[in-house]
């Protein structure tokens, strides 16, 4: 068994900004060798949010309505200043695990794996994939 890891290091805009990890994801998996295996992928932030699904802007603008209905930012929240990321990033989860077959990624016809930021302001974000196989 092996095991192959990057990170990736990008800038967001502030809230909602959406980011499409997927080029850099095939990438790794191209670059690890790996034939089969799974891939982790993990934002190691604690508001951080990462998306499977279909990458299409209406799709993308509910997914943000969504988030506005359940998790206003202007909420009234005990936790000072952004509750409501940390909130947004336990609903949507900080990771996601796909499969890795023939050296690509498993994804289905019209799967993407994207960011969405969470947080009002713009950050600097770091993503890792992990990919364990043969």
């Amino acid at each position: 068994m092996r095991i192959h890891s990057e990170e990736y290091w990008f800038n967001t805009r502030g809230e909602f900004d959406v980011v499409d990890l997927t080029p850099w994801l095939d990438e790794v998996a191209s670059r690890s060798g790996i034939r089969e295996g799974l891939m982790l992928i993990y934002a190691g932030h604690a508001t951080g949010v990462i998306i499977l699904n279909e990458y299409e802007p209406s799709l993308i603008e509910d997914v943000k309505d969504f988030l506005r209905r359940l998790t206003p930012s202007d909420g009234d929240y005990r936790h000072p200043i952004n509750a409501f990321s940390h909130l947004r990033s336990m609903l949507l989860e900080p990771s996601k695990v796909i499969p890795i077959h023939g050296g690509r990624l498993g994804l289905g016809t019209w799967q993407r794996v994207y960011w969405i930021e969470a947080e009002r302001r713009p950050r600097r974000r770091r993503v890792e994939a992990m990919i364990i196989g043969e």
